[in-house]
């Protein structure tokens, strides 16, 4: 049997990638996939005062432990359990305990900087690049960091202008090149998502590279 199969989700923040990735799970069988997402992975900050934790720029390549996340996808490829990272979007920090995550045959990799870095795109079978409106993006991540995450909507405006657009338009829009799929809309493109289904399923049937 083949090895398993590496889906890379990239895109905007609130761009839409969760639901893609569950979409192609609901599709696949919950039992066949394991959805990883890159902001599990953001480097740990706890020996950093709270307060310029909160500066920190979350939207930059470097603010994600490449290292880490590189050796638990190559980890999972070879069929072994990773104990993945919980973070604390609130503190900012990685909280103490770990989430053992077992390998499957479908493994999902999300996050807004996937396909910027070359070594995992190296690990994937297919590359995914979710495109959907700035507009659309920003009152979904309003929404998000202010019901969820306990921000307050003047520091989610000021992230925004300060680190999310610039660092959208020098890093994450430009990684779109990479990918073989551009989804429009994301999570509410149920052909582009049936195709990409499609395509999972023959790949597990026997159509790897």
């Amino acid at each position: 049997m083949a090895g398993p199969l590496l889906l890379g989700i990239a895109g905007g923040s609130a761009s839409g990638k969760t639901l893609v990735a569950r979409s192609v799970t609901e599709s696949i069988g919950s039992s066949r996939v394991v959805i990883i997402d890159q902001d599990a992975y953001y480097r740990e900050l706890k020996g950093m005062a709270a307060e310029d934790r909160a500066k920190v720029n979350f939207d930059h390549p470097d603010a994600f432990d490449r290292e880490l996340i590189l050796k638990h996808m190559q980890t999972l490829l070879r069929g072994q359990p990773i104990e993945k990272p919980v973070y604390d979007y609130t503190h900012h920090t990685r909280k103490a305990e770990t989430l053992r995550v077992e390998g499957q045959r479908v493994i999902v990799l999300e996050g807004i900087l996937i396909l910027e870095d070359p070594a995992l795109r190296k690990l994937m079978d297919i590359k995914v690049f979710i495109d959907t409106d700035a507009d659309v993006r920003l009152i979904r991540r309003i929404r998000r960091d202010v019901q969820d995450r306990g921000r307050t909507l003047e520091s989610v405006l000021e992230q925004y202008q300060q680190q999310v657009r610039p660092m959208h338009e020098q890093f994450i829009e430009p990684s779109k090149r990479y990918a073989d799929i551009i989804i429009p809309e994301g999570g509410k493109n149920r052909v582009a998502i049936d195709l990409l289904v499609t395509k999972v399923r023959s790949m597990l049937e026997g159509e790897r590279r």
